[in-house]
């Protein structure tokens, strides 16, 4: 059901602060001319910021004879015309997701705004200035956060516009502090908005003074260049972009997104924003989309992924990877990804039949420089060889230019059914609702730099509030720096459509353990997903549903820990339940206990986090 009302307001109170609240009455945004604020359960949040863009037309001015004036701020002689309010309420059901349905609610408020003469009305005969530029700021208030973007409309001559950067700035109040990270794979600090602070990384967590946390993320990036955060004055944030970037209208920026939440979990429970927040899906044929488990093939020998090959059927995995190094040394231009290696003793025709009589896909990775220069020849040739996905690796990332290739890419791997998988320091917007080929990314600190279990608690709060991550998760392999219960609780905590398993590990490195059938009996999307409780850096629970199955998940950081499981959650009735934590008592390879009890929904659970740990649970129901 869906219901849309519109009024517009062409009166004078023009003149006074345009407000707008999200449905729930939770937040309410107002906005002042090019300044804005932002309140959350009737708490100043964001205090007056600025918004607007820097635009540098000088050479199309000047061939319209348009006078500069000495104010260089292209925002500031803009005039607010007219004042659009509408109302959304729709549901729609995701290809694949965290949840099996998403609710779309939201109020809406676009400003229309036209350049103003600046006192010189009619610059040249028959030009008028303000025909040519007009700028709308369009506000969405939703239960979830606040979200705004500029949009140029169309206009008779397709007008271009150079934009330097964004003034759109965030100031909060003296004490917040933020957990800065300068790059997308890079470690957290929790630092004051004061001091030593080049850019950090979006999402951005925050907590203010009296608790409150908020989040700040950019969504549907596409043919714009990342934005990041950059100290504009003591507690005031103003978004980097990387680069400028060069449009023609009519042209939507990306959206800046505010949410915020007393129990920082409801951050995670409230992500799907993002989403809502991209255009629905392009694709009329999805069929090609599957999302799965796989398996790295670490040695690139026929002999070595014949037998990666039949650890995933045996395991259950859905996908072998071969990594780089398949098609020569990724980084030389010489490196031909249309064929396999003189070097190596397989062919890739006979790895995907193989494979495919196994009932296993194949992955292969490819470096950007490949795919920048063969991407339209390889991906005929590999649908003809039975490729299911490609790994993008090093990509380009930043500036408009590459983020249009990328996108662009990604677009044209789904005409010739191919799924993606993009690594290196890209980071979600969004754009999986619009592609859902483009199953996970990398673009998070995770398993190649094995990080400890601080950061790990961490992620749920930062990073994966954009979307999934490939992360890697590990098991055997001895440089992890936290428990195996701690990796084996990953796979309900850390969401990823693919999800890679035992990574740096080898074929059949298992010898039975018995915890390791909750990564085979674990899916990687979900029907419902529910994060309980967790602070940011200390613990996470997560909860998530498949059919009448849920499994939890539940880290700590390097500090031991007492975690209450609440199961209010479930459905009514009675449940089996498949209890998997760290055990040091035991004499065993893993050191992972494996227990089942029989509980009511609504009985607490309470377990025992070891330092660095973690544990994972798979509730069935009792018929």
């Amino acid at each position: 059901m869906r219901k849309v009302l519109l009024f517009i307001a062409l009166f004078p109170l023009l003149a006074l602060a345009q407000q707008l609240s999200s449905p729930d009455g939770k937040y309410s945004v107002a906005i002042d001319g090019m300044t804005y604020h932002v309140t959350y359960n009737h708490k100043v949040i964001v205090e007056k910021s600025r918004l607007g863009v820097d635009i540098d037309n000088r050479l199309f001015e000047s061939a319209l004879a348009v006078p500069r004036g000495e104010n260089n701020d292209w925002c500031s002689d803009l005039e607010l015309k007219k004042v659009e309010h509408s109302s959304a309420d729709t549901t729609w059901t995701p290809l694949y997701g965290e949840n099996a349905r998403i609710r779309d609610r939201y109020n809406q408020m676009t400003l229309h705004y036209e350049k103003g003469s600046n006192g010189q009305g009619v610059v040249s005969e028959g030009y008028d200035k303000r025909k040519y530029y007009a700028m709308d700021i369009i506000v969405r208030a939703y239960n979830e956060g606040i979200a705004f973007r500029y949009h140029f409309p169309e206009t008779a001559n397709s007008l271009f516009l150079h934009i330097k950067g964004e003034q759109t700035s965030f100031a909060f109040p003296e004490g917040t502090q933020a957990w800065y990270e300068e790059w997308a794979q890079g470690p957290y600090d929790k630092r004051p908005l004061k001091g030593e602070w080049f850019e950090s990384e979006r999402p951005l967590l925050l907590q203010l003074p009296g608790g409150t946390y908020v989040a700040l993320l950019e969504a549907a990036m596409k043919d714009y260049a990342r934005g990041k955060f950059r100290l504009k004055r003591d507690n005031e944030l103003q978004v980097a972009m990387y680069d400028c970037a060069d449009i023609i209208s009519p042209y939507d920026t990306p959206w800046r997104v505010i949410m915020a939440a007393e129990r920082p979990v409801d951050l995670i429970n409230n992500k799907e924003i993002i989403l809502n927040l991209n255009a629905p899906c392009a694709l009329t044929d999805t069929k090609f989309i599957k999302p799965g488990k796989a398996f790295r093939s670490g040695k690139l020998t026929k002999e070595g992924i014949f037998n990666s090959i039949d650890y995933c059927n045996q395991f259950g995995f859905d996908y072998v990877e071969l990594d780089a190094g398949w098609y020569g040394p990724e980084g030389k231009v010489s490196s031909d990804a249309r064929k396999v290696i003189e070097t190596r003793d397989f062919t890739m025709p006979e790895v995907c039949a193989y494979a495919k009589s196994k009932g296993i896909g194949v992955w292969v990775y490819v470096n950007q420089r490949a795919l920048y220069r063969q991407l339209d020849e390889l991906l005929p040739l590999y649908k003809q060889w039975g490729i299911s996905g490609i790994k993008f690796g090093f990509v380009q990332i930043g500036n408009q230019q590459w983020s249009t290739w990328l996108h662009h890419a990604v677009a044209k791997c789904a005409e010739y059914g191919i799924m993606v998988d993009i690594h290196d320091e890209y980071r979600p917007t969004g754009l999986s609702r619009t592609y859902p080929n483009l199953l996970t990314q990398e673009g998070i600190r995770g398993n190649e730099e094995m990080p400890d279990a601080d950061h790990n608690t961490l992620l749920p709060f930062t990073r994966y509030l954009c979307g999934p991550a490939d992360y890697t998760l590990c098991y055997f392999n001895s440089r992890v720096k936290n428990t195996k219960g701690h990796q084996l609780a990953m796979a309900a905590v850390y969401y990823s459509p693919l999800q890679f398993y035992l990574w740096y590990d080898n074929p059949f490195v298992d010898q039975g353990e018995a915890e390791l059938k909750y990564w085979k009996d674990c899916p990687t999307v979900f029907d419902e997903s529910i994060a309980l409780d967790g602070i940011p850096g200390e613990y996470i629970i997560q909860a998530r549903r498949s059919g009448n199955e849920w499994f939890v998940g539940a880290m700590t950081n390097n500090e031991a820990r007492t975690v209450i499981i609440p199961t209010d959650f479930l459905d009514d009735g009675k449940y089996i339940v498949e209890i998997y934590n760290d055990d040091p008592t035991l004499d065993t390879r893993t050191k992972v206990s494996s227990k089942t009890i029989k509980m009511k929904a609504g009985n607490p659970i309470t377990l025992q986090l070891q330092p660095r740990g973690g544990a994972a649970l798979h509730f069935t129901a009792i018929r």
